[in-house]
């Protein structure tokens, strides 16, 4: 660290909990973040070359570092949350999108009102969402009119209002919408009950207003008034129905959060369910773009931290794929196995749908961008010195040491580009011998590439271990290439990258977008070799199986094992049958063959 200034500032940090900010020489805030422990992690920024650009670049920028103490790590993530909201620094995570998401409102008036509202009024009234989608929301007002008739009106319904007969019923009362509250035809205390019922709806319990509907039918029925039981009826169906839509889960999970995260390399996408009641209620996913290195547990803590103060969760119990800190009144649950864990899955499944829909966007919107971005992280994880747009990958193909053969599959920009594939029929190796094989392909593919001034790749996969890699290190060597184009090895787990030169394999992460390209790879290079293995051994064994007889083509011996399924069944086969398939005059000579050899 150059900076004596800042050697000093990071020497005075204390050892407990808190948050710091990196300010610029210019004063600008840079960075926030939180720590266990102050000292230790802000020296880790400056005692090391980090891997990512990124993170680099920040640390030469910092001047300044400031910190607040606070007693726990709880008081550190809500810290951290408040203060990227208030500074919106450059190279922290954005946490937030810019919706304003609609809630429902019970209004806090006589005879209460019940509406959709994206604006919260702090007066006393209780709101149920923000909900994701107004679609939602809407199915609800349509459920709740279904089942409670309300006034819709916005008359002040006090007791002095109503007895003075200031209002007037409207059209809503005269087509059974309403029951007339405004004058007096419904007391508050039966509207109210009716808006307790709704409460719990909301909440996702269907339970009590089920059985008071079912109640209520019951009696309307045995009093003989079955048009008005019909009517129940149909609510309880109404009701059922909208039950039957929302996931159930485990009838004992209620009043529980679940939340899940899924990340590649640039973004992670934070899902989160709302369980009340054994239903899930609610639903959403949100994507963090990232700034630096943030680990899932990082991103996650903070999105949680988010998710409960944007939705107003109040539930003391969490369930996360991870164990995080968000402080002692918070439960916090990391399912193995049971319904807990099914509902986890569901929660990661929701997020990985998310990620992948993003994604099929992104390429429909803007394709180049999507390669641009692979090819970088491709260039970044596989430590090349150029992208590698062009790619090409062998695999040999040998069952039992016949017919060998190799295949060549190449990608360009990250998807396969199949008019540029290539068969090759091993011709200087004598029986199964993979690294002379992998060597005499490469030496030709290249050659040829030369010889015809065609474009050579920025990289070359070799399915195979240390062996294969530098059979084919030999015919870069002997056309000059060795340096020239980068050349890696793959070892039988795919994990596993072989460099020239290296004796220890580099291993990527199992999640990377540059892994899954390089399976693609490999698993096109073994599907179009072992094609190509097997079109060349059944030809082989056709060619084996059946005697050349004189005046007879390989075709026409084809058509007749395709149709007669073996020679055996040939060899008993009347003339007759024959000619039907091929002619009389080839039958002839082919029966004439076979009684020949008998004799």
């Amino acid at each position: 660290m150059q900076n004596p200034s800042l050697e000093l500032q990071i020497q005075t940090l204390p050892d407990g909990p808190g948050v710091y900010q990196y300010y610029d020489k210019q004063g600008k805030i840079l960075y926030v973040g939180k720590a266990k422990n102050l000292k230790k992690r802000v020296s880790s920024y400056f005692n090391k070359i980090h891997d990512t650009a990124k993170t680099n670049v920040l640390v030469k920028k910092i001047v300044t570092i400031k910190h607040i103490v606070v007693p726990t790590e709880t008081d550190a993530l809500l810290l951290e949350n408040n203060l990227i909201k208030t500074f919106q620094p450059r190279y922290n995570v954005l946490l937030r999108d810019d919706k304003s998401y609609p809630w429902l409102c019970i209004k806090k008036e006589p005879f209460s009102r019940i509406f959709a509202t994206r604006r919260m009024v702090k007066d006393g009234s209780e709101y149920f969402g923000p909900y994701t989608s107004f679609k939602t929301v809407n199915t609800i007002l349509e459920l709740i009119k279904e089942l409670y008739p309300l006034r819709t009106c916005n008359y002040d319904l006090n007791q002095s209002n109503i007895e003075s007969g200031k209002f007037k019923v409207c059209l809503e009362y005269h087509i059974g919408n309403c029951k007339g509250p405004c004058e007096g035809f419904e007391l508050l205390e039966d509207y109210q009950k009716k808006v307790d019922a709704i409460r719990e709806i909301l909440k996702g319990n269907f339970k009590e207003s089920m059985k008071d509907f079912k109640k209520m039918m019951i009696e309307l029925a045995q009093n003989m008034h079955f048009e008005e039981a019909q009517k129940i009826k149909e609510k309880i169906e109404v009701l059922e129905n909208y039950q039957s839509r929302s996931t159930i889960v485990n009838p004992k999970i209620t009043n529980v959060d679940v939340f899940s995260i899924v990340s590649d390399e640039s973004a992670a996408y934070v899902n989160f369910l709302q369980i009340s009641h054994g239903s899930i209620i609610r639903s959403h996913t949100m994507e963090i773009k990232k700034k630096l290195e943030e680990t899932d547990e990082e991103l996650l803590e903070l999105a949680i931290i988010e998710l409960r103060e944007r939705f107003q969760l109040l539930s003391r119990e969490v369930i996360v794929p991870f164990s995080v800190d968000l402080g002692e009144k918070i439960k916090v649950i990391v399912p193995q196995l049971g319904d807990k864990k099914q509902i986890l899955d569901l929660s990661i499944r929701n997020a990985k749908f998310y990620r992948i829909e993003q994604l099929k966007q992104l390429q429909i919107v803007d394709p180049d961008r999507h390669a641009n971005r692979i090819m970088a992280q491709m260039q970044k994880d596989l430590r090349l010195s150029v992208e590698p747009r062009h790619i090409e990958c062998f695999d040999n193909s040998n069952i039992q040491g016949t017919n060998p053969v190799a295949a060549c599959v190449v990608f360009k920009d990250g998807k396969p580009s199949k008019k540029d594939y290539r068969h090759f029929n091993i011709k200087t190796v004598e029986g199964p011998d993979d690294f002379a094989s992998m060597q005499e392909v490469v030496y030709r593919r290249y050659k040829r590439l030369l010889d015809e001034k065609e474009p050579l790749p920025q990289l070359i996969i070799i399915d195979g271990g240390k062996g294969q890699l530098s059979s084919a290190l030999k015919s870069l060597d002997e056309l000059g290439l060795r340096g020239k184009i980068a050349i890696i090895g793959i070892a039988k787990r795919l994990e596993e990258l072989f460099y020239p030169g290296d004796s220890v394999p580099l291993y990527l992460d199992k999640k990377s977008e540059t892994l899954k390209v390089i399976q693609q790879l490999r698993n096109e290079a073994h599907r179009f070799g072992i094609t190509h293995h097997r079109d060349k051994r059944s030809k082989a064994a056709l060619n084996s199986s059946i005697e050349s007889i004189p005046g007879i083509g390989e075709k026409t011996m084809l058509v007749l094992i395709q149709h007669f399924k073996s020679v055996k069944r040939l060899k008993l086969a009347t003339e007759k049958e024959i000619s039907d398939v091929i002619g009389i005059s080839k039958a002839k000579k082919i029966v004439d063959f076979y009684k020949t050899i008998q004799e």
